[in-house]
């Protein structure tokens, strides 16, 4: 797992084996931040990650020049592998909450310019992630979520993407607000 891109840009990060986690592979994120920077200004950017595991996605953000990241996971050790990076690297950006993110989406109260959701591909509820996020109006106007998901399972219907992207097992749907 490396960043791709910004102040960090080639930094390995080596996450402890026994973490519960299938990061988003190297390929597939650079494609999805080659996107990402077509369509946003990464500097001072508001981010949620969701199921952010190992904080790969949340760094780079970070590496780009996010101004404001949240992190959410449900396991400790993902949240402490990722402070203990920030930590190290300097990065005052990023925050994180250890809470299910279900739990979570119902009671947030910020706004974000882009929510990112990597849940685990078994996940029976990943279809319903974008409607808790439209129903909370967790996106500022004109904000996008971006939900990854399995290249073989359908989404739901409503909310329809704008977009679908297939990167082998890895598919990311985008939605705006």
């Amino acid at each position: 797992m490396r960043i791709i891109g910004g102040r960090f840009k080639g930094l390995k990060l080596n996450p402890p084996k026994n973490l519960p986690v299938r990061p988003t592979t190297d390929m597939a994120k650079e494609a999805l931040f080659n996107i990402l920077n077509n369509r946003l200004e990464f500097e001072g950017l508001e981010v949620l990650d969701l199921f952010s595991g190992t904080g790969g996605i949340a760094l780079e953000f970070a590496s780009r020049g996010a101004g404001r990241i949240e992190a959410v996971d449900r396991q400790y050790k993902c949240i402490k592998f990722l402070n203990d990076c920030s930590k190290k690297l300097g990065i005052s950006s990023i925050s994180t909450v250890c809470a299910d993110v279900f739990s979570y989406l119902e009671r947030c109260q910020s706004q974000f310019d882009l929510i990112f959701a990597d849940p685990p591909y078994d996940l029976d509820k990943l279809v319903d992630i974008p409607q808790l996020v439209f129903d909370n109006n967790l996106l500022k106007s004109g904000g996008i979520l971006v939900l990854e998901f399995p290249s073989t399972r359908k989404l739901a219907d409503h909310p329809e993407p704008l977009e679908i992207r297939k990167y082998g097992n890895s598919s990311f749907a985008f939605y705006e607000f």
